[in-house]
């Protein structure tokens, strides 16, 4: 779901207040045609609950699923995505290119 940036960060902070682990990703980068430009975000918590948008279909899920790792070990982790025109469609990149997200947890 697309948000504000206010309301992404908003989020996380009532997620830590009330005791959940969460983690934000950020596309750092893009190259040809992307869903989501640089500095896009969605926020994550422990539960899978997010809000925000870095990209779409396959993508968002990866990401989610990353994020709970992210949340679980701290470390942060960069993801690269990139895919041919021809299956675009199938992972949420319905234009082609490729985009980097930044996954790290809020502590």
């Amino acid at each position: 779901m697309l948000a504000s940036d206010d309301d992404i960060l908003l989020q996380a902070q009532q997620w830590r207040q009330a005791g959940k682990g969460v983690a934000i990703a950020t596309v750092i980068d893009t190259w040809g045609s992307a869903p989501r430009p640089t500095g896009s975000h969605l926020v994550i918590d422990a539960e899978g609950n997010f809000l925000g948008s870095v990209s779409g279909g396959c993508v968002e899920g990866a990401v989610v699923s990353e994020a709970a790792e992210v949340i679980a070990d701290g470390k942060a982790r960069t993801l690269e995505f990139g895919v041919a025109d021809e299956t675009a469609w199938r992972v949420g990149l319905s234009c082609g290119g490729r985009i980097k997200v930044y996954v790290e947890r809020v502590d």
